[in-house]
């Protein structure tokens, strides 16, 4: 059971709280704001149990609620990343994988395989790559774009949780 050592969750105040933990879904402070108005626990002030909250909110949100989530999130080595527009926590994220790294070729790969996915799923590709590298990640990539949309939806939505999960545990 790992605790939050810069904050209490199940005593913060509800601004102090979103200000934490509204990032933690990409832009998508609703997450957190719900489990906030559902209450929040001594189980809460962990990782993981803020998580499994957080999570399961997600999980039992509306399918257009998930979709906005879903769409919130930027392209993997996308035009964002380019230009600097990510959130800090994206921009870190891409970093940690090496997605900042990528010569000619493999930027051309990721581009050709943004465009393809989004064209198919109307969706950008999510994964979470923390712990992965963006050889992993175009192996991954060029596997699931074969995937029909319901699965893919489904995928995107557990790597969005294994997203939050990660940056809660960096909190």
């Amino acid at each position: 059971m790992a605790r939050f050592t810069r904050c209490v969750p199940n005593q913060m105040s509800e601004s102090a709280f979103l200000d934490m933990f509204g990032g933690i879904y990409e832009h998508s402070p609703w997450v957190a704001q719900r489990a906030f108005n559902k209450g929040l626990t001594e189980s809460h002030n962990d990782h993981n149990g803020l998580h499994d909250s957080m999570a399961a909110i997600l999980n039992h949100a509306t399918v257009d609620e998930k979709r906005q989530v879903i769409l919130a999130h930027p392209d993997l080595a996308g035009r964002a990343a380019v230009a600097g527009e990510l959130t800090p926590e994206s921009t870190s994220e891409q970093a940690s994988a090496g997605i900042n790294q990528c010569n000619d070729e493999e930027f051309a790969r990721f581009t050709r395989l943004n465009e393809r996915y989004k064209a198919k799923f109307q969706f950008p590709f999510i994964m979470a790559v923390k712990g992965a590298n963006r050889h992993l990640i175009l192996a991954a990539f060029e596997e699931r774009i074969e995937n029909d949309l319901d699965t893919e939806f489904d995928t995107a939505i557990k790597e969005i949780n294994k997203i939050a999960l990660f940056r809660l545990q960096d909190l």
